[in-house]
């Protein structure tokens, strides 16, 4: 589950020893089980100190940096438009365990992944990319949050794409704070359900099966073996509608319909009009694949159209209205 990051935000800086408060970003560092945690936030030039709901962000899975940067300057660190948000919300994110806070992309390899030696994920990563850690820590920056001057406690929003919405999701069942939720790109069913219907598009078989069949007999096991760990596919193929199903604050799926977790968002779709969760709004975008690029009919994305600008704005309107 991949998640692409194509948008530049031009900077005339040159990239020395360069800070996240060079780029416009407070950054504020917090322990958690022994480990820090790099937590960036951004806000309205010259509203830094006014205080405005957290629109909390859990990005998608991989070791990447949250700041990637190259001669011609950083990298879209959200995948939507922030400014659509910044007049209403102080906009959080959280860096990934064992990963640094910044890089030049030319030390990154696939997918801007910070990697180590023989090309493998750093151990403190692995230990601890598994859904759980990510909700307690979130849990815990989000209470830290709510002391500060700045933050206005009566609302908070939780968005979150790919394995982030998996997260958002069991968050919100967790933290009553939570007011809003914005469940995008996740399977409500597992992970394991998109691995399988990619693994039966492409190659034709059920290989993911004999996968799966390892990963519960070893479901605690951190070990890296070039994928996700055990621990990290099985807790993320737990199924997210459990968390959904019973959440009583407004919740807006979003997804592409050529995504392979779309038939289980349709599912959750049905089941949520059977049950008559009228909390629960859904807005599947058309013929667009994971990241929201539309896709030919072998299912490769034209990453030429860029959608995610106006799936921000959809939740910015949904959000205006609930």
């Amino acid at each position: 589950m991949k998640e692409i990051i194509l948008f530049l935000l031009i900077s005339v800086t040159t990239f020395g020893q360069k800070k996240p408060e060079d780029f416009g970003y407070k950054h504020l560092t917090f322990t958690f089980k022994k480990l820090n945690v790099d937590v960036l936030i951004q806000s309205k030039k010259g509203e830094e100190n006014i205080q405005k709901p957290l629109f909390f962000w859990c990005q998608g899975s991989m070791p990447q940096p949250l700041l990637k940067y190259d001669e011609t300057g950083l990298y879209g660190t959200f995948p939507f438009d922030v400014d659509d948000f910044l007049t209403d919300y102080h906009i959080i994110i959280v860096g990934k365990p064992g990963v640094p806070l910044i890089s030049d992309v030319k030390d990154l390899k696939s997918n801007y992944q910070y990697l180590v030696e023989n090309d493998s994920i750093p151990k403190v990563y692995s230990d601890h990319n598994y859904l759980d850690y990510y909700v307690e820590r979130n849990d815990f920056i989000i209470k830290k949050l709510l002391k500060e001057k700045w933050v206005s406690k009566n609302k908070l929003v939780l968005a979150g794409h790919s394995e982030g919405s998996t997260i958002v999701a069991k968050l919100a069942t967790k933290n009553k704070k939570v007011t809003h939720l914005i469940y995008s790109g996740g399977n409500p069913y597992g992970r394991i359900l998109n691995i399988l219907q990619q693994q039966i598009f492409i190659y034709k078989d059920y290989e993911a099966i004999e996968y799966w069949k390892s990963v519960v007999a070893n479901k605690q096991n951190i070990t890296y073996n070039g994928r996700d760990t055990h621990k990290a596919t099985f807790d993320f193929s737990q199924p997210s509608a459990i968390h959904l199903k019973k959440l009583k604050i407004p919740v807006f799926i979003t997804y592409g319909t050529k995504d392979w977790n779309a038939p289980y968002n349709d599912l959750l779709y049905i089941e949520s009009i059977q049950l008559g969760l009228k909390n629960i709004e859904f807005k599947p975008y058309f013929d667009v694949e994971h990241n929201y690029f539309p896709v030919n009919e072998k299912r490769e994305p034209n990453h030429e159209i860029y959608n995610w600008e106006n799936v921000g704005k959809d939740w910015k309107s949904w959000l205006d209205k609930n």
